[in-house]
């Protein structure tokens, strides 16, 4: 590949007229590629490779794959090479050279390899289609009639293969403009073509209903490609084509959905495989058209509901019945829901089609037992929507939206059937009880809904349940726990409180069950058992509020059982990163009243999870509980306890420390974190270990990577406020404040960049900071020229805001006028003043109205009576400020907020709930900023009578008058 788009191949033609290869006749002995993917016509080499008989198999496939991915790469700009101006596209007359061969070398291609070169095709209509590449279509349209005509099917699909590619688009992108017109002229010249060769091989399987396998596969994979492509066409909306032709096309679609074909061919899998087909496009047209499809519904969902009565061993067998059920579905919960109305369907359609695809299969024993992470994921985490059991219980609700008491009777008596027939054989009929308990767990409402349940949940729990729960041996039966353990945990809400206590035991001994599902069922129940919250009212009033059920007394007694087996599942095969049980210690523990010898212990446990962990990081999201938990730890342990600071350090900061020297930038973000936790901890000075953190803190190095600065500014905040006063050395707080103009150079830092300066601010006494105050003035007042939006002007008036109520409003307007004699004035009414009002969060607002009361009543600037009218209309903003109702309560208690399930790693930062940096209140011994207001005004008019009372009813808004008013009569003050 060449540097520069305009490169004439060194290896064939510069005419892109004239293609270099000509499949018709081959050359005898291919190009070799040049050496690497940079030079120019390596993309057409690959090719010529794919396309040479003369050339091993499987050569010929490997060329044929490195230039699909080469394509994938290269054919396009990346948006980071576009960014860099770097040239990595293939040249001009290359992409032009490889267009007009494509189709050809894919059609004469093998079996193999054409595959490979239909998706490169796709890779490059992708890009290029249709307006830089309008000889595409017209080409495959001609070439599918050809084949089509010479009855070669091997080419057929190998052109329906790509055509199905090119307009899968249409399913997944956005509807616009530009879509449409591309769909547009898809339809104008695809849509007849389409048909014709659906109807054509409709008859040649039609003639030969009995024929081999061999002879109606290629046609059954035509006819599928062509239900590909249909639903692709129609997913935008009804094109006039298809509703002109609906008759053709749901005539076939019924005869294929209706026919039976000999056994070895059923047996094949095509054939099921074009129903499935069928029936998504049947259920896009429920969707989407389904006024349209009225006229032919009846007879295609009881053909659908037919089929899936009829036995079928076919590889495609579970997609089908999951389309198929899909479909029936939709039309349950449709205008059209009569269809399943009668007393007889609805039996039927329960015994034979619903019951039997809720039991467990073979398949579904083996992913238990080999597969845990795949069978949680989709039992627990909502992704077997796609499985036969979820689907047929889909169909069950969806017939019980319109028919609750038949779908409730029938389901009943099945749960009984079931249940019976697993007592007469508990060893043997276990697969009974399972399917019984999943029906009741897979009908249960969703949170939020109306739907009531279909059984007596409490009396299911205590005679179904419960005795699986408290069987001693935790290893019989392992699905039948599981499914019970799941039982508890979806109806949680509506186990009583004493019941659930009771069981926590039982719940501690599943951790120790050989079987991951069952251990990490067993986990997954308890961390979700202590996230219940109950809906109180609140004495006296019609306030209702959540508050959690379980609290620190209800597992304190349990607590050291439970860490023990915790621990101990970490170490079964294949679950020493399992993600339950990391989360379940981590909300145990999170809240819970840990005493010192169950953290030290943990805390010990953790660290070595961790150095584990690190040799090679694979699941992301345990990886984050693990540190979560150890923030957890340490922030409440350390704070009750100061002994167990050294124990901390000694178990957590070498391994901290590890992670900063291998290089582990996947959990620098988490180190930093809680680096800064035990910087906040630790009492001065710090040890020689952590003023060599501060060392690598500081290295310009580690702040350029934008997953670290978050982090990185906590703990920037834990030393300032930790050890100020070694600032001065070594020219330390120059790189702070080089640090902070950085940040503050970037709107997506900005703020960052204000907290270190607000913690400098809060901690550094005036001597230490005074000679940066000109650095950092110039570095805001430059970015406020450009970046006046309320967000960076709130964090400015903050910034302020705090110099002033630390070092005084002299200090402030010094500063500032050092830059430019009158500069504070000038910002005053055009900043402070308006966005003031707009400060939020409770200890910004009382910050932000006390430093303007000392403004307005201690700074000679305003004091000065030619500046009365700016005076009046900082107090209105004070007023509106203090007026706003009490709707910033603060952060949540520890433990009670969720964490998010999946993190990953990214450039975004990894933020730990249990790590975040506790809200300090700089002005403690101003107890109510609103008696603070009224009283210094008060001061401030008995030594200037009648004066602010006239600048008061001059400037200030009347309604802010009358709650000024109000303010001092409750605080016993008066403005004379």
């Amino acid at each position: 590949m060449s540097n520069s788009p305009t490169t004439t191949n060194r290896h064939g033609s510069s005419n892109p007229s004239r293609p270099i290869l000509n499949p018709a006749a081959p050359p005898s002995a291919p190009l070799l590629p040049p050496p690497t993917a940079d030079r120019p016509g390596f993309a057409l080499a690959l090719l010529q490779f794919a396309a040479t008989p003369s050339v091993d198999d499987h050569i010929r496939l490997a060329a044929a794959v490195h230039f699909k991915n080469h394509l994938r790469s290269r054919w396009a700009p990346s948006p980071a090479a576009a960014a860099a101006e770097e040239p990595l596209s293939s040249s001009a007359p290359e992409k032009e050279q490889v267009k007009s061969v494509l189709v050809s070398l894919m059609l004469a291609a093998l079996p193999r390899v054409q595959p490979q070169l239909s998706e490169a095709l796709a890779v490059v209509s992708s890009h290029d289609f249709p307006q830089s590449w309008p000889a595409l279509l017209p080409e495959l349209v001609a070439s599918l009639r050809n084949a089509a005509e010479a009855n070669d099917y091997r080419a057929v699909n190998g052109l329906l293969g790509a055509a199905a590619s090119l307009f899968s688009k249409f399913r997944i992108s956005f509807d616009n403009n530009a879509l449409r017109l591309d769909l547009k002229y898809c339809l104008d010249v695809f849509a007849a073509p389409l048909l014709e060769v659906f109807l054509k091989t409709s008859r040649l399987i039609a003639g030969n209903v009995a024929g081999p396998p061999d002879t109606l596969r290629p046609l059954f994979e035509s006819q599928r490609l062509c239900c590909d492509i249909f639903h692709s066409l129609n997913s935008v909306e009804l094109p006039e084509f298809f509703e002109e032709h609906m008759r053709e096309w749901m005539t076939e679609f019924l005869a294929y959905l209706g026919t039976a074909y000999s056994p070895a061919v059923e047996a094949e899998g095509t054939v099921d495989a074009l129903r499935a087909s069928v029936c998504e496009n049947l259920q896009l047209y429920m969707e989407k058209n389904e006024e349209e499809l009225k006229d032919y519904l009846n007879d295609l969902a009881s053909t659908v509901w037919k089929l899936l009565l009829t036995p079928g061993s076919s590889p495609s067998r579970d997609q089908l019945t999951v389309t198929a059920i899909k479909f029936l579905t939709t039309v349950s919960t449709s205008v059209h829901h009569s269809l399943f109305g009668s007393p007889e369907v609805l039996q039927r359609i329960c015994s034979s089609i619903v019951f039997p695809n809720i039991r467990l299969r073979e398949e579904d024993e083996e992913l238990f037992e080999i597969n845990y992470i795949e069978y949680v994921r989709r039992d627990i985490e909502g992704s077997d929507i796609d499985t036969r059991r979820r689907i047929a219980c889909e169909l069950l609700k969806g017939i019980a939206l319109n028919y609750k008491e038949q779908v409730t009777t029938l389901v009943s008596m099945q749960i009984q059937e079931m249940l019976k027939v697993y007592a007469v054989n508990p060893g043997e009929n276990w697969k009974e009880k399972d399917s019984a308990i999943y029906l009741v767990v897979a009908l249960a409402p969703k949170a939020g809904s109306s739907g009531g349940y279909l059984v007596d949940v409490e009396s299911f729990f205590t005679s179904v349940i419960l005795p699986e729960l408290q069987e001693q041996d935790v290893n019989a039966a392992p699905m039948v726990k599981a499914g019970a353990l799941k039982f508890f945990t979806v109806f949680r809400d509506q186990i009583p409180k004493q019941a659930a206590m009771a069981l926590l035991p039982h719940l501690a001994r599943f951790l120790m069950s050989e079987s991951n599902v069952v251990h990490s069922y067993a986990a997954n129940c308890i961390e979700k058992l202590l996230l219940v919250k109950d809906r109180v009212t609140v004495s006296g009033s019609d306030v209702v509020t959540l508050t959690p059920r379980y609290g620190p007394l209800d597992i304190n007694f349990f607590l050291p059982q439970l860490m023990t087996n915790l621990f101990s599942a970490l170490q079964f095969p294949e679950s020493q990163e399992n993600p339950y049980i990391m989360k379940c210690i981590m909300r145990t523990l999170g809240i819970s009243n840990v005493n010192s010898e169950v953290a030290a212990h943990c805390i010990c446990r953790l660290a070595f999870v961790v150095s584990e962990v690190c040799k090679n990081p694979r699941n992301p999201t345990f990886n984050h509980y693990l540190f979560e938990l150890i923030a957890a730890l340490i922030g409440r342990s350390g704070e009750k306890d100061q002994a167990l600071i050294p124990v901390f350090d000694a178990s957590v900061f070498p391994v901290l420390w590890k992670i900063l020297v291998d290089d582990m930038t996947k959990f620098w973000p988490y180190a930093f974190q809680i680096f800064a936790q035990l910087v906040e901890m630790s009492k001065p000075p710090l040890s020689d270990n952590y003023m060599q953190l501060f060392h690598v803190l500081l290295s310009p190095e580690n702040w350029k990577r934008s997953g670290n600065v978050p982090a990185l500014v906590r703990l920037l905040q834990a030393y300032l406020q930790k050890v100020p006063n070694e600032l001065k050395d070594e020219g330390r707080l120059h790189q702070v404040v080089q640090i902070s103009i950085g940040l503050l150079s970037a709107s997506r830092t900005e703020e960052l960049g204000f907290y270190v300066l607000n913690t400098v601010a809060e901690n550094l006494s005036c001597e230490i900071v005074a000679p940066y105050f000109r650095d950092i003035w110039n570095a805001i007042f430059t970015r406020l020229q450009n970046r006046r939006v309320a967000k960076f002007v709130n964090s400015f008036v903050i910034f302020m805001s705090l110099i002033l109520v630390k070092h005084g409003p002299s200090i402030l307007v010094e500063s500032t006028d050092s830059l430019q004699k009158g500069l504070f004035m000038q910002i005053l009414q055009p900043f402070w003043i308006p966005n003031l009002k707009l400060i939020s969060g409770a200890t910004e607002m009382k910050l932000a109205s006390v430093a303007a009361t000392r403004l307005i009543c201690a700074s000679p600037v305003l004091l000065d009576p030619s500046f009365s009218e700016l005076w009046g209309k900082m107090l209105d903003s004070i007023i509106i400020l203090l007026a706003q109702p009490d709707q910033y309560k603060g952060e949540l208690e520890n433990g009670e907020a969720d964490i998010l399930e999946t993190l990953g790693y990214s450039t975004a930062f990894a933020r730990l709930h249990y790590g975040g940096k506790k809200e300090e209140d700089p002005l403690k011994e101003i107890r109510d900023p609103k008696e603070f207001l009224v009283t210094s005004l008060s001061r401030l008019s008995a030594s200037y009578p009648g004066r602010y009372r006239t600048v008061i009813e001059k400037c200030v808004d009347p309604a802010n008058q009358a709650a000024l008013l109000q303010l001092c009569t409750t605080f016993n003050c008066a403005i004379v």
